[in-house]
């Protein structure tokens, strides 16, 4: 007996989820002897979920939902001795890590792929308590994109960003940053700076190209740029291409370090992770390297 638990947002999408739901279901009969819908209701439900499916040994957990839906089942998986294999059909805006693992970002193309499939082992990072899998976001534009519509998202993609980047430069400070990669110690005054896990960032996956899924590093971005020019100038740069060859770019990958701000600076900074609020500075962070196991569509399989 084999059995999957399939963790439903029916609200995620134009409300996709409740359409995609059964259709997830067949398919995976043909591969599990039950298959068990869940459908969450708040915010901590697929979290729940997935770690209820780890600690009853489930043979695999399976997800349907934006970023936010995939970060709360990693952070009810992650923590886990017992971690399944995970699977999702991504629904939503931007869908990073669905994208570096060549997922199709159609949820019907994606439903149709679900038993033609092959494994993988991916990176994991942590900041502070909790787990994430794309990015960790801090600065000002991180916090004028996060009020970006999902309309606006869907209907213009990587330039909603742009626009929303050049009103935060306009209106923003920069921040006095202080980092500690893997022991090297570093200050910065900077209006953006990102963690990621992956290549992929706001949907964008030539932004870091050095980064990897499964490459055993966290990588850092500080976009620094004194003046207002400058900082405009980045900006298409940061949403539209690579950035880290930049003069005015930081890059550093890392294994473990921490963010926090200089000392006599009292603003509380929010972070942003995988899309959503996370915890102020300053935060601690790690990459978990091949972590968990991901269902990915079998490039080899011609059917």
């Amino acid at each position: 007996m084999t059995k999957a638990v399939v963790i439903v947002n029916p609200t995620s999408g134009k409300e996709e989820g409740e359409e995609y739901g059964p259709e997830v279901k067949r398919e995976l009969e043909k591969l599990y002897s039950e298959v068990e819908l869940r459908w969450t209701e708040g915010e901590g439900d697929a979290t729940h979920f997935a770690r209820e499916a780890c600690r009853e040994e489930v043979d695999a957990i399976y997800a349907l939902g934006g970023d936010g839906t995939v970060n709360e089942c990693i952070n009810g998986i992650a923590p886990e001795d017992y971690r399944p294999p995970f699977g999702f059909i991504p629904l939503g805006t931007v869908n990073d890590l669905g994208r570096v693992l060549d997922i199709p970002m159609n949820p019907k193309k994606a439903v149709e792929k679900l038993t033609e499939r092959t494994k993988r082992v991916i990176d994991v990072g942590k900041i502070n308590d909790q787990y994430f899998v794309d990015i960790v976001a801090i600065g000002s534009i991180p916090d004028a994109v996060h009020e970006v519509p999902i309309e606006k998202k869907t209907k213009l993609g990587p330039l909603a960003y742009v626009i929303e980047g050049v009103k935060a430069i306009n209106e923003k400070e920069v921040y006095p940053f202080k980092f500690d990669v893997d022991g090297e110690k570093l200050n910065e005054d900077s209006f953006l700076v990102l963690v990621a896990l992956t290549n992929s960032v706001a949907g964008i996956t030539t932004m870091i190209p050095e980064a990897s899924v499964d490459d055993g590093y966290l990588h850092l971005v500080v976009v620094r740029g004194d003046t207002i020019a400058e900082k405009i100038n980045l900006v298409p740069k940061i949403f539209t291409g690579n950035v880290t060859d930049d003069e005015n770019v930081l890059y550093r990958k890392f294994s473990k370090g921490s963010i926090s701000l200089k000392e006599g600076y009292e603003k509380e900074i929010v972070t942003n992770v995988d899309g959503d609020e996370g915890d102020s500075l300053p935060i601690d962070l790690e990459v978990k390297k091949h972590h968990m196991t991901v269902f990915v569509p079998d490039t080899d399989n011609n059917q």
